[in-house]
């Protein structure tokens, strides 16, 4: 959970298809600035539940230290 915003397109694509009792978020790595964003603009039926949550972003939005890009690291770099 880097800056929230992919979270929050996948949030908003699912209410095209009801509106959930519960939704729960799990994420081995968040950063700050991406937990407050998701605790800000997400219903109050909405739980996080980050493993470990690290300060700062790069310029590319990736967490620091974290995984860097987690997408990169598993498929190859982005042509």
């Amino acid at each position: 959970l880097a800056t929230g915003k992919t979270l929050e397109n996948t949030m908003m694509a699912l209410k095209d298809h009801g509106k959930p009792k519960q939704i729960h978020v799990v994420s081995i790595i968040g950063s700050t600035e991406g937990v407050t964003y998701a605790s800000q603009i997400f219903p109050e039926n909405t739980h996080l539940w980050i493993a470990a949550v690290d300060d700062a972003l790069t310029s590319r939005g990736y967490i620091v230290p974290g995984l860097g890009d987690a997408g990169d690291l598993s498929y190859g770099i982005k042509l």
